[in-house]
C-alpha cells in the first residue's frame, strides 16, 4: 500500500477481540478516567492529566498531528464496544527510513488479559504491510516489565540502554530501546 494510505483515510484494524479506531472528542471523558491514574502514568515521559479539558487537548493534538503526517493513533475498543479502553499507533515516523516508533496505553481495568500484546501485534504487521516499513521501534522504562513482555511477545529485541533519555517528575529515567525488522517477520506475517 506504501506510506501515503494510511493518511487519506483513517485505516480501521481489525482483530479477534478487537477494532483499532481513530480517536475523537467524545473520548476525551474516557482518556482522562485512565490517563489521570498515577499507575498508568507511572512510566509515561508525560505528568498524568489533571483535567478533561487536558483529555480534549491531548485528543486534538494526536489529530492535529495525523493530518501533518507525524502519528498516527488508534482508538482500541472491544468488538461489539464502541467505548475505548486505550490507544495505541505510530509516531516519530520518519519516511525516509521507512521506520517509525510504537506507543500505546490502556485502562488498568484491562491490564494483564492479553489485550495490548494484540494490538501491538495488529500494528506490527500493519506498519510492515501497509506502512512498507523496514524498522519498528520502541522505548520503554526498565522498570515496566508489563510493555517489556508486550514488546518480546512481537519480537522486539532489545538494542540497549538509552541512559537518562527522558526527564520525567523531577528527574531524569533511563530507556530501554528495543526494534522490530521487517525482515526478521516477514516469514510470521
Amino acid at each position: 500500500m506504501g506510506w501515503d494510505a494510511p493518511f487519506m483515510k483513517f485505516p480501521i484494524i481489525e482483530t479477534k477481540r478487537l477494532i483499532l479506531r481513530n480517536l475523537h472528542s467524545h473520548d476525551s471523558p474516557v482518556i482522562y478516567s485512565y490517563l489521570s491514574k498515577k499507575e498508568v502514568m507511572k512510566y509515561y515521559d508525560r505528568e498524568q492529566l489533571s483535567s478533561l479539558k487536558e483529555a480534549e487537548e491531548l485528543i486534538d493534538s494526536l489529530l492535529f498531528r495525523y493530518q501533518t503526517r507525524n502519528q498516527i493513533r488508534w482508538g482500541i475498543t472491544l468488538k461489539g464496544e464502541k467505548e475505548i479502553i486505550g490507544t495505541c499507533g505510530f509516531h516519530s515516523l520518519e519516511e525516509e527510513h521507512l521506520k517509525g516508533e510504537i506507543g500505546y496505553d490502556l485502562h488498568p481495568a484491562y491490564w494483564r488479559k492479553g489485550i495490548m500484546s494484540e494490538a501491538v501485534r495488529a500494528l506490527v504487521e500493519y506498519g510492515f504491510r501497509e506502512m512498507n516499513f523496514n524498522r519498528i521501534e520502541a522505548l520503554y522504562s526498565p522498570l515496566n516489565y508489563g510493555s517489556k513482555k508486550v514488546l518480546e511477545k512481537n519480537g522486539f529485541k532489545e538494542e540497549g540502554i538509552l541512559r537518562k533519555r527522558f526527564f520525567i517528575k523531577g528527574k531524569y529515567m533511563d530507556a530501554v530501546l528495543c526494534a522490530v525488522l521487517q525482515e526478521n517477520k516477514r516469514g510470521a506475517l
